[in-house]
């Protein structure tokens, strides 16, 4: 009993103290508003006994009733997605090791089997555009028309200018699925679209008070000073000392081209190449293949505020802390990431399935992507599946271009500058969602 009274009192006086107010109670809802002040942030609530979206913005929370949508529909469209995904990715595995075998030792029976793999996977990709397809319609239906409607977003914004900024934060299994990409993309000539990308610039959060800290003002304090005079080390440079004099304004680039058993990243050379024209080597840190190892990613992350990987990710949907990023000697894990603490402004995540968490506790956004945000990385541009090896090459290199100058990468403009890139990507081929859709955003 005198220590739990002693517990109390211990409590009651940490609440005194500035910025302890809440501390150990739930937070208050006018202590998040803040966290919307770039715009509105969207909870959609998925429950057994309705469906709402609460539209979150400085003023306060609107409710918009989705009476079209149920947690019943919502767990059918994550199966269906999640399995036919799966499946187009065990065919690409399938078609690379064919194509390997028919390198390897060429002959007639080799090459029939690279082709039958082939034509399987092009099926798979079909199915995968039909599945999309049919889910960014559902999603605009049931979820983002009405929301896009209950804000007056009912149309696009003029020029290239004027885009409204919206947070997507989804519970159950619409943790798994694409809001940002939800509309009719295929439409006929002189037809417009209906879209969230033509409409407004999607972000997601894991949480509101995620978000709220991501916009803190203390995350600035120093950065100017510590931008100055930094040596950045580069290549073998990196490996032999394992570390840059100091944390300043510079990127680490981890690439592994090769992985055990895995399709060679053709699209790792290109990035490293666009990143080095666009950064002075002072600011460019790279681990290359064997120099990327685990030890020595964990201790540069620490020490850049800037990262950018071009690996191989993987995901276990069963225990996603054990998904994460395919090192020279091993998986640099979400568990990993989420024993560190860093004060980064920007990680780009080319790599598959850094966005996707776990099927058992969806609302807990266990992902790569989450984790480098939750432990210090503001803005993280991730992948929700196996992308496309050129596409990602072709996404990552123009966002870079558009987020670079004069050698300085402004995090700041990420989310707009991926949602422009991506549009482009989407209008050279709006029936091929799969390429386009992975691609997001999260931070603030």
């Amino acid at each position: 009993m005198a220590l739990a009274r002693e517990w109390d009192e211990l409590v009651a006086k940490a609440r005194t103290l500035k910025g302890f107010e809440d501390f150990l109670r739930p937070p208050r809802a006018e202590a998040l508003f803040p966290a919307a002040n770039g715009g509105p942030v969207v909870i959609v609530n998925a429950s057994r006994w309705r469906c709402d979206a609460l539209i979150v913005t400085e003023e306060g929370v609107r409710l918009r009733v989705l009476p079209e949508l149920t947690l019943e529909h919502a767990t059918q469209w994550a199966d269906e997605y999640l399995q036919t995904l799966h499946a187009a990715e065990l065919f690409g595995h399938e078609h690379q090791m064919a194509t390997t075998a028919a390198d390897t030792r060429p002959g007639p029976a080799a090459l029939r089997a690279q082709a039958r793999a082939a034509g399987a996977l092009m099926e798979a990709e079909a199915r995968v555009d039909d599945m999309l397809r049919s889910l960014q319609a559902r999603l605009w239906d049931t979820i983002a028309a009405p929301v896009l409607g209950e804000l007056g977003l009912d149309r696009v914004p003029p020029g290239d200018g004027g885009w409204t900024r919206i947070w997507w934060c989804p519970t159950g299994p619409l943790t798994l699925l694409p809001l940002h990409t939800a509309g009719y993309h295929v439409v006929g000539a002189g037809e417009a679209r209906e879209t969230v990308m033509d409409r407004v610039v999607s972000s997601y959060t894991p949480t509101l008070r995620a978000l709220l800290e991501a916009r803190g003002e203390d995350r600035d304090e120093g950065r100017a000073g510590a931008a100055a005079g930094i040596h950045r080390t580069t290549g073998a440079e990196a490996a032999d000392h394992g570390a840059t004099e100091a944390m300043g304004d510079g990127m680490l680039v981890v690439a592994v081209e090769e992985a055990a058993g895995l399709p060679w990243l053709h699209s790792a050379a290109q990035e490293r190449t666009a990143i080095s024209e666009l950064l002075p080597a002072a600011r460019r840190t790279l681990l290359l293949d064997s120099q990327a190892t685990r030890e020595a990613v964990r201790t540069q992350l620490e020490r850049h505020r800037w990262a950018h990987f071009s690996c191989h990710g993987d995901q276990n949907l069963a225990d996603p802390s054990r998904g994460g990023l395919l090192l020279y000697d091993g998986m640099l894990t979400i568990a990993d990431i989420s024993a560190r603490r860093f004060r980064g402004d920007f990680a780009g995540l080319s790599a598959c399935k850094t966005a996707v968490g776990g099927t058992g506790l969806l609302d807990e956004v266990v992902t790569l992507a989450a984790a480098l945000h939750h432990t210090g990385f503001r803005h993280v541009v991730a992948a929700l599946w196996s992308v496309d090896d050129a596409t990602a090459a072709q996404v990552f290199s123009a966002l870079y271009g558009r987020i670079v100058t004069d050698g300085t990468l402004r995090p700041e403009e990420a989310a707009h500058a991926l949602h422009h890139v991506v549009r482009a990507v989407r209008d050279a081929a709006p029936d091929q969602p799969r390429l386009w859709t992975p691609f997001t955003h999260t931070g603030p």
